[in-house]
């Protein structure tokens, strides 16, 4: 009986492991309440863990397919979230210009830095609530 609970033991796939080190959650022995939060506006998703860490990237890289891979993230997916973003907002969050010569670029605007900096705000108060 043993051996078969053994064997049934090590066939259980340790699920979670990696979702907490892309959340940023240090791993604590026993249980720990989680949450995930993001912004909707109009019932849409506007603003979660991973847009908000997209807008960063194009900040600090420059071009939207630079900051998608280094998320590892499609280019697509990245190009939609950016436009989910700039249409659900008031005001455009990345201000993008087709490649040429010199290829393209994209940049944060500070309305786009605004509402990085509201939602790390909200999230870090959320997940303070919780300790």
């Amino acid at each position: 009986m043993q051996d078969v609970m053994k064997k049934t033991e090590s066939k259980v796939p340790e699920f979670g492991v990696k979702h907490l080190s892309r959340s940023g959650h240090e791993a604590e022995a026993g249980l720990a309440i989680r949450s995930k939060v993001w912004l909707e506006k109009d019932g849409k998703l506007f603003m979660g863990w991973g847009r908000a860490t997209l807008l960063e990237r194009i900040d600090e890289l420059g071009s939207i397919s630079a900051a998608a891979k280094s998320m590892k993230l499609a280019y697509r997916n990245a190009w939609l979230w950016v436009e989910a973003m700039n249409r659900l907002s008031g005001k455009p969050l990345v201000e993008k210009a087709t490649g040429g010569a010199h290829g393209g670029y994209a940049r944060l605007t500070e309305e786009g830095r605004k509402i990085v900096a509201e939602y790390r705000e909200k999230r870090a108060k959320v997940r303070e609530s919780l300790k």
